[in-house]
């Protein structure tokens, strides 16, 4: 399963000024990131804007991705929620999980379920379909945080339970989950600004954001980490340090969308409410460190 180590990019959904998802914008990021290097695609997760899809809008972007990457990397595909019998429906019903390689399953949000509830959660999950498991832990986004100790039983109970896509921000934990994890299981960073500095202690790789307009530079970064040439990975990191944070600014996936606009490869850089897009100071300043 290594080949979801290296760079996963997180795809938006583009829109068009009407709000519809743009059809052709969507095939051009496609082309754009794969020719630009990154290793893998992931459809329908947080920057995707997927909550506010209907399900025909997010069977028809997975279709999209699939047709105009064809077969060229593999595509992993947002599918989680805060209902575990939802979640296990969609599993058996969804068509389109055929086109996907693996999923990727977030903490389930609002709920604020205890750490045995998160287990028996990606238990379900994990006992319902014959795909990969990538774990995704986003606290800041869920407001539950899944603990090195229940991550580290799920990736030892689950043979399909592949990887953590991990977006705490902690170091102490990320670093209880590497120094612990069996052998071929995967971590993967959840914040580009600190893919390098995890990637030093174990990391295999990233689902990254900024690699929707940057994918050569982010991913020639990302690769030499782990070959560990980290000088020039590091000078790399550095010059990209502005733009991690801008795009985060006024936040996600505002600012990535106002990014891929600047750059041309995206026609419109809508976004759906209760997002909007990035003021016109952002927009320069993102512009300007994209040249």
């Amino acid at each position: 399963m290594k080949k979801f180590s290296g760079v996963g990019v997180a795809l938006v959904t583009p829109f068009d000024e009407t709000g519809r998802v743009d059809e052709h914008s969507l095939r051009n990021l496609v082309n754009y990131v794969v020719d630009g290097g990154v290793d893998y695609l992931v459809a329908l997760g947080t920057t995707s804007e997927a909550a506010t899809m209907t399900a025909d809008e997010r069977a028809f972007v997975v279709q999209v991705i699939a047709e105009e990457n064809a077969g060229r990397l593999p595509i992993v595909l947002g599918i989680g929620g805060n209902n575990t019998a939802q979640v296990i429906h969609d599993l058996a019903t969804l068509p389109y999980l055929r086109l996907g390689d693996a999923i990727l399953s977030v903490t389930p949000y609002y709920n604020k379920p205890s750490q045995q509830g998160l287990y028996n959660h990606f238990k379900a999950i994990a006992e319902h379909t014959p795909l990969p498991v990538i774990l995704y832990n986003v606290p800041g986004r869920t407001s539950v945080n899944m603990t090195a100790a229940i991550t580290l039983k799920l990736a030892r109970d689950f043979e399909n339970i592949i990887a953590i896509k991990e977006a705490s921000g902690n170091f102490e934990q990320a670093t209880a989950i590497i120094s612990g994890m069996p052998e071929n299981f995967i971590f993967l960073s959840g914040d580009d600004g600190i893919a390098l500095p995890l990637v030093s202690i174990g990391a295999s790789g990233v689902i990254s954001v900024i690699a929707n307009v940057m994918p050569n530079e982010f991913s020639t970064m990302l690769h030499l980490a782990l070959e560990s040439e980290y000088g020039e990975a590091r000078q790399i990191h550095l010059q990209l340090g502005e733009m991690f944070k801008a795009l985060f600014e006024e936040g996600n996936p505002a600012g990535i969308k106002a990014a891929l606009h600047a750059r041309g490869v995206i026609a419109c850089q809508k976004l759906r409410s209760p997002l909007c897009e990035v003021s016109e100071a952002l927009y320069q300043k993102i512009k300007r460190l994209g040249e």
